[in-house]
């Protein structure tokens, strides 16, 4: 033996993972059958009424996930609403669990454990009157928030449930006329090869938005400046840039949006630094810089292509939202 002590199973270090508005939403079903069946929705099971012990029991089971399975984040929960609907067709009962809070990882077990929970009491509360019973069909409906946004199962979900949950989707850029401007004097000389624009370029793309144009720049004031005067004229709207937001010399990239002439929108920017620095303190070193000129939105945006990608993730749920409202569509 080399004496080296590793472990065999860990948590998942979340510790650099940003803190957002997680939501899950699991369901399953117990086939009660024909002679249990009218006893449960009736609330005449000789133990009590069972819907109303399960909705208990889902409540608990959710905030007890982590003590249930080892390697589960305890997470303080904001939210568990627990939901049975009886299936006559089946006669069956289609329990939901929602759960919701603000945290660095989801919550799709808290949910999962909740939908157990009911699902094993109207079990316990239904097998004096009838053994033959089945849990089925337990699965996660649909998790919304962190990196993955809006994750639906591939069995997809009824109009019913959508009407009832309604998950969101970012708004997204359908049809949005963007550019992607990558500023470095030695990526704009051929000394390396730029990821932080492709990196940019794809996420946009993903959101609905039609690239229009991709250019790396050397550093300065007015090589930018000039291209993005282009760009507004040509009827580019969201303008995404990488580079030129750190304390060198040559990094102006704030300097060349201010040359512009338009408003400044220093919400944005101050969310980028705030919720960056979540990912790694040197967030607050940034000059992310945001300016609307004319009709375009432009942000400026770390150089590394791991911070241009969190920053966007960090932009997603509020870019669509930006661009309609400086086309006067929305409202803050």
């Amino acid at each position: 033996m080399s004496g080296e002590i590793t472990a065999a199973f860990h948590m998942a270090d979340v510790r650099n993972k940003r803190i957002t508005r997680r939501r899950a939403v699991a369901v399953g079903e117990l086939l009660a059958g024909p002679q249990a069946y009218p006893l449960i929705v009736q609330r005449r099971l000789p133990k009590g009424d069972a819907l109303l012990m399960a909705e208990v029991a889902g409540l608990q089971g959710a905030k007890m996930a982590s003590a249930l399975m080892p390697l589960c984040h305890p997470l303080p929960l904001e939210l568990v609403r627990i939901h049975c609907e009886p299936v006559p067709e089946r006669h069956a009962i289609r329990v939901y669990c929602e759960c919701a809070s603000e945290a660095r990882t989801g919550v799709e077990m808290e949910a999962l454990a909740g939908v157990n929970a009911a699902l094993l009491t109207l079990y316990d509360l239904s097998k004096p009157v009838e053994p033959a019973l089945e849990i089925s069909a337990v699965r996660l409906l649909f998790k919304e928030g962190g990196k993955s946004g809006l994750w639906l199962h591939p069995q997809g979900i009824s109009a019913n449930e959508r009407k009832r949950f309604a998950p969101k989707l970012p708004q997204g850029l359908p049809g949005t006329r963007c550019a992607v401007v990558t500023l470095s004097d030695r990526a704009s000389q051929g000394q390396y090869s730029d990821q932080s624009g492709p990196c940019l370029a794809q996420g946009l793309q993903s959101l609905g938005g039609e690239l229009v144009s991709q250019q790396v720049l050397a550093d300065g004031i007015e090589p930018l400046a000039g291209h993005l005067r282009e760009l507004a004229a040509q009827g580019v709207r969201l303008c995404l840039c990488t580079g030129g937001t750190g304390l060198g010399p040559r990094d102006l990239a704030p300097e060349a949006l201010q040359s512009l002439g338009g408003r400044r929108v220093e919400g944005l920017a101050q969310m980028l630094r705030t919720l960056s620095a979540q990912h790694t303190p040197l967030a607050w070193l940034s000059r992310a810089e945001v300016v609307q000129f004319e009709q375009m939105l432009v942000i400026a945006l770390p150089g590394s292509p791991r911070a241009a990608a969190q920053c966007l993730d960090i932009l997603v749920p509020v870019l669509g939202h930006a661009v309609a409202m400086i086309d006067g569509q929305g409202h803050p």
